[in-house]
């Protein structure tokens, strides 16, 4: 096992998959003390040493096995395709190595189960890329419900009307079943969705449809609604398209007896209620932070910064031994939901989610 660094020594990184969200975990890396990309892995060798050299990372290898022998390697990224996570984390595990994983951490429940098992067997932290729960904004909604500023929700929704081009999903695993997992729910929607659920907690219940509209090519869906019912009574809907041109900021509201709010991207553009505070007119005054853009018109137009937040949370949970902000079974809750989603779409009927997923 090789979980910590000696004293002093930076928490050294490999990044498995080369694809284009992978330029913004090593980017995420380089910006955070205490953290240094020590090694690449991918299929081509000279886009791997490319990448390598791009990033100042000292080693670049087409073998994984290579890869986690390192001793100065103590945490993995994997930026694989969504249904490939599963066995580079599992290798990762085996070796002793904390995981990063991006969006979803897996994308069907028994992958998932399986890789949070396994990592816990290790005694390794899992850390799922969810930066938006990261964003002063999303903090801030998280909160006012937290304090009970909402009293009795109402409603909770959000909204993903996005652009992706026929590029995006030619001759790409993006849009494929075996790889992809679904389409606008699961790849473009999951942080909307994350952080609904995150807010408002797991819908009880869900019915939803979807569809192709544009993107005919894919075997997926490019535009998808829900209906959904929370468990203290709230209703909800989820709305996610990649077909709707030229892509608007990615919104979520939450409405309550004594107050609502509209959150755009990590911006709050609402923030109504019954009973006033002194922060609320500088909450509502504070400009966007454009460090935590969404992509709503293409999937590079995000910046980085999101991913360095959650970085340095890994760094500093490895270094104190401390618990992660978002970990493996959190990331499991936005996985259960949007399976729930498409089983529905699937059935035309209504699907009730466990009170309390386990793993």
């Amino acid at each position: 096992m090789n979980q910590r660094p000696p004293s002093h020594a930076p928490i050294g990184f490999g990044i498995v998959g080369l694809g284009m969200i992978a330029d913004f975990h090593a980017q995420a890396i380089a910006g955070v003390p205490g953290a240094k990309l020590i090694g690449t892995c991918g299929r081509s060798p000279e886009k791997t040493q490319a990448f390598a050299t791009k990033h100042h990372a000292p080693f670049a290898t087409t073998d994984l096995g290579e890869l986690l022998a390192r001793p100065d390697i103590h945490a993995i990224c994997i930026t694989t395709p969504s249904g490939a996570h599963l066995e580079p984390a599992l290798a990762a595990a085996r070796a002793g190595k904390h995981i990063v994983i991006e969006k979803p951490i897996e994308i069907t429940l028994p992958r998932v189960d399986e890789l949070l098992r396994a990592t816990r067997a290790a005694g390794v932290k899992v850390m799922p890329i969810f930066q938006a729960r990261f964003g002063d904004g999303a903090r801030t909604v998280k909160a006012a419900h937290a304090a009970g500023r909402f009293g009795r929700l109402t409603l909770a929704s959000a909204y993903v009307k996005w652009q992706r081009t026929a590029e995006y999903y030619r001759d790409s695993w993006h849009g494929t079943r075996a790889l992809d997992g679904g389409g606008a729910l699961i790849n473009q929607a999951i942080h909307a969705i994350d952080l609904l659920q995150w807010f408002a907690g797991l819908p009880e219940e869900v019915f939803s449809w979807n569809t192709r509209r544009v993107h005919t090519g894919i075997e997926v869906e490019d535009t998808a609604v829900a209906t959904l019912r929370f468990p203290g009574g709230a209703l909800g809907t989820i709305e996610a398209t990649t077909a709707a041109y030229p892509g608007w900021a990615r919104r979520i509201e939450l409405c309550g007896e004594n107050g609502s709010a509209c959150l755009e991207d990590d911006r709050i553009v609402r923030w109504d209620f019954r009973e006033a505070r002194p922060e609320d007119a500088a909450i509502l005054s504070a400009r966007a932070d454009e460090t935590m853009r969404s992509g709503a018109g293409a999937p590079n137009a995000i910046s980085h910064y999101g991913h360095q937040r959650q970085i340095q949370n890994l760094v500093d949970a490895i270094n104190l031994n401390s618990p992660l902000e978002v970990d493996g079974p959190e990331a499991r809750k936005a996985v259960a939901l949007i399976l729930a989603l498409y089983e529905s779409a699937q059935k035309g009927a209504s699907v009730k989610l466990p009170s309390s997923p386990s793993s």
